[in-house]
């Protein structure tokens, strides 16, 4: 966890007199940069507050100055199996975060040996964790400059479009019949997160044949329109189970409030699993019809959140599969009962099924590779970091199978390594929108299996957080999957390639000129859905 800037301040009293060390905060409740007369141009906050330190130490040798900040650890553990109250202890979590172990420190390039040494001491930092940087501190503040009025140095405008399969829901008939004629995938932020994943849960809230609506919330946003409609809901005499996660970092406040809030108005709440942050991005809709109790499901990569929606590329499935419903039914008795399955229809599960059915499909890859057969593996994700799926691959590639990887953050595998990686691309993704999606694809003999959901390749998401991964079986869908994976290794104006020696080197443009934009591409491809008159 970020702390605020700092001005670390050495002065003295008189000539050959012992150094004072102090520290000025630069607050964080004012405006970081202050606009000068012409409107041109701007001064940072702590550039003013240092050329200005003689008004705070008036009568004083001001020596030196270095900015700096301080990383705390934002995890502040508790023994969960003992506490009483899980509310009572995440409260403390947030007070006692403030004064967490520090975990690192950025300091101003040239800082002066006193000011390094004190911090470093008095911080209990070795020299591993002291990081000196050029330039201004904390880019955070710097995007109050993407809100000047300069339409030439911004991008166009982008509006999330309506999902064509739902607006015939416009016309006579329900998001339900669209979701039964057959499953949706949806694509955020080219699809509209209000107009699909919150219209299905409002629909529900409002639909007189609904009869329950449960829903697992990592994180949503302050003003969430989906907790309105849980809340309509519980008013509308639906029976409605939430499980917040308290645990969500950063966000445990704001879950706090939403889980009053949702308590207040009769509705069951989960706050979580012992030993385990849930992470899921699953929803489920039990609705009485005239051929009995159907269950609708909505299995994602992203949060609840309809602001990161709008800037985050996620992707969603709406089914009516009984499967995968039945297969929630047993992960939402989880999260009210504390009885945890193992055993899954379609789901993977973490911690259930989830790490052994991967590992059992890249295996299956490797074998058919060794019979010389075609193998192949994409898989994207935001890290790759389980010790024991990277070795899994590296097995994989040495018997030959064609795997590309696209990871956006931390990478623990190395691609091109002679006689153990030689097969493996690995590619990152940096443009408009954050590629937050999880998407796996294996050839299977011809069979193209592929899955979305909640998970990376982590350690903590396979073994210490409740993850849930779905397959993708209709055919129309996984084209669409085919076609998202096949733009993004097409990419060459936003895509990066990972050498062996752990550094990235950025795509260019063919000899021809030519060029592929993975976010302009589905940007107009959104567009011209919007234009299609598509079959339910």
């Amino acid at each position: 966890m970020y702390q605020s800037l700092s001005l670390a301040v050495l002065t003295r009293e008189r000539p050959n007199a012992e150094l004072t060390f102090s520290r000025v905060k630069i607050p964080r409740n004012q405006v970081r940069f202050v606009q000068l007369s012409d409107d041109t141009r701007y001064v940072l906050l702590e550039d003013i507050v240092r050329a200005n330190l003689e008004l705070l130490f008036p009568d004083v040798e001001i020596v030196d100055t270095a900015l700096f900040r301080v990383t705390r650890n934002a995890e502040v553990r508790r023994n969960e199996e003992v506490a009483e109250d899980l509310i009572e202890m995440i409260e403390e979590v947030i007070e006692e975060r403030r004064f967490a172990t520090a975990v690192r420190l950025e300091i101003e390039r040239d800082a002066p040996e006193a000011v390094r040494e004190i911090l470093t001491r008095e911080l209990d930092l070795d020299e591993r964790e002291v990081f000196e940087l050029d330039g201004p501190l904390d880019y955070r503040d710097f995007a109050e400059l993407t809100e000047l009025d300069r339409p030439d140095l911004k991008l166009p405008e982008w509006s999330p479009q309506p999902h064509p399969r739902l607006k015939r829901a416009d016309d006579g008939m329900t998001v339900f019949d669209v979701i039964s004629n057959d499953d949706v995938l949806v694509h955020h932020p080219y699809h509209s997160f209000e107009g699909t994943v919150q219209r299905f849960l409002e629909a529900a809230a409002n639909d007189p044949d609904v009869l329950a609506i449960k829903a697992a919330i990592y994180r949503t946003a302050s003003d969430s329109q989906i907790i309105e409609s849980l809340l309509e809901a519980a008013r509308n005499g639906k029976q409605v189970a939430v499980m917040v996660e308290l645990k969500a970092r950063f966000d445990e406040e704001n879950n706090l409030e939403w889980a009053k809030k949702l308590e207040e108005e009769g509705i069951h709440v989960a706050y979580g699993t012992i030993g385990y942050k849930t992470h899921t991005k699953t929803s489920l809709v039990v609705r009485q019809e005239d051929d009995g109790v159907r269950l609708y499901s909505h299995v994602g990569t992203g949060n609840y959140h309809s602001e990161t929606a709008k800037h985050y590329e996620d992707i969603g499935l709406l089914t009516v599969d009984r499967d995968v419903g039945q297969d929630l039914v047993k992960l939402f008795n989880y999260f009210t009962g504390h009885s945890m399955h193992r055993d899954y229809r379609k789901l993977l599960i973490a911690p259930g099924n989830m790490r052994e059915r991967f590992v059992e499909l890249i295996r299956a890859e490797a074998e058919r590779a060794r019979n010389g057969e075609d193998a192949r593996i994409v898989a994207k994700m935001n890290r790759l970091e389980d010790p024991a799926i990277v070795r899994e691959l590296y097995e994989a590639s040495m018997a030959g199978v064609d795997i590309d990887l696209i990871v956006r953050d931390i990478c623990r595998l190395r691609p091109g390594l002679e006689g153990i990686s030689e097969t493996i691309d690995v590619y990152s993704i940096v443009g408009r929108f954050l590629e937050h999606s999880r998407i796996f694809y294996f050839q299977a003999g011809g069979e193209d299996r592929y899955y979305t959901g909640s998970a990376d390749w982590m350690t903590r998401n396979l073994d210490s957080r409740v993850e849930a991964i779905t397959p993708i079986e209709a055919p129309r869908l996984q084209d669409r999957l085919e076609t998202i994976l096949e733009t993004l290794l097409s990419d060459n104006q936003n895509r990066w390639v990972m050498r062996s020696d752990g550094s990235y080197e950025r795509c260019r443009p063919d000899g021809d000129g030519s060029t592929t934009n993975v976010h302009e591409t589905f940007m107009r491809k959104s567009l011209d859905d919007g234009q299609t008159d598509l079959r339910p």
